[in-house]
């Protein structure tokens, strides 16, 4: 499904566009370039982490989006945001109709940077289905690939540097792989236990582990694309958790709606285990301890 999550954001070009409300950025580029660092913009700071895992001092990233507690939906860009994209020298985005604000902000500021795109990288969109999960920051195998990718990038940019990204990719790969083991053991386990989510966040996740996923498209869809919710597929989605037909929930955690809110408080009425997900980094965190506290959080839920 193409979600509505960090689809577009008003940009102004010009001087208007100082304006704008701005969003949290880790690191502001520098106007000289002389020091050597490879200036990245990550439309959020899961590929930002990646990148800084790999590219170490040698790389200065900018994450447009990396505040836990902000809701994407209402994203607006910043005549700040705007300048680090017109420096940089390499953009990732995750792709798939996720995060266009990254197309807008590059065409404005006439950037001549790289570009990566994660659901091209990850081989995941195999036809352009409406129905594509474009979550596939949570896809431990799509994420490998990426950082292969980003490794070479990131040599074609510093030559010189070349092992030390090779050798933080390897580390990284390695750490991404025990991800992967982890969630195979589990899937061994938990033979097909059916569990629902408020959007598909998690979904790849939940593919890894064995999980069955039965949550209703239309309740999904229409959360994720901010439609109104069909009264039917609501209904539906409650007794989910009224007739016992799920034994967990993922919610996620940077947006709601009544809908979500109802759906939640059914869980927990039913004592089913809530999970909260989000798809930015919670602060602190970086990629591998991100996604390995939702992989302990899920397995707990499940052995309760």
């Amino acid at each position: 499904m193409h979600s509505r999550r960090l689809l577009a954001l008003p940009l102004v070009v010009g001087a208007a566009a100082l304006a704008l409300t701005g969003c949290a950025t880790s690191s502001t580029p520098s106007d000289d370039s002389s020091d050597g660092t490879i200036r990245v913009v990550a439309s959020t700071n899961v590929y930002g982490s990646i990148v800084e895992t790999i590219g170490g001092d040698h790389v200065d990233v900018t994450s447009v989006l990396e505040d836990p507690s902000q809701d994407p939906h209402s994203f607006e860009s910043s005549a700040k945001t705007q300048l680090a994209v017109s420096k940089a020298d390499l953009l990732i985005e995750n792709g798939g109709g996720y995060d266009d604000f990254m197309t807008t902000l590059a065409k404005s500021s006439n950037t001549e940077a790289d570009l990566i795109n994660a659901v091209d990288v990850s081989g995941l969109d195999s036809g352009g289905s409406d129905e594509f999960n474009e979550h596939v920051f949570y896809s431990y195998p799509a994420m490998v690939k990426l950082v292969d990718e980003v490794a070479k990038r990131l040599s074609d940019l510093d030559g010189a540097d070349k092992s030390t990204f090779a050798t933080n990719a390897d580390a990284l790969t390695e750490k991404l792989q025990d991800l992967e083991s982890q969630t195979a053991d589990i899937a061994r386990t938990v033979d097909g236990d059916k569990v629902a989510y408020t959007e598909p966040v998690p979904g790849y996740l939940f593919d890894a582990m064995g999980l069955d996923n039965v949550t209703p498209g239309d309740f999904s869809e229409a959360i994720e694309e901010g439609d109104d919710v069909p009264p039917a597929a609501l209904n539906d989605t409650l007794k989910l958790f009224t007739d016992g037909g799920a034994e967990l929930l993922a919610v996620n955690e940077q947006t709601s709606s009544p809908e979500t809110e109802q759906v939640q408080k059914a869980a927990e009425d039913a004592g089913v285990p809530v999970v909260g997900v989000t798809e930015t980094l919670p602060k602190g965190e970086d990629y591998v301890s991100w996604q390995q506290a939702n992989i302990d959080a899920v397995q707990a839920a499940l052995t309760k």
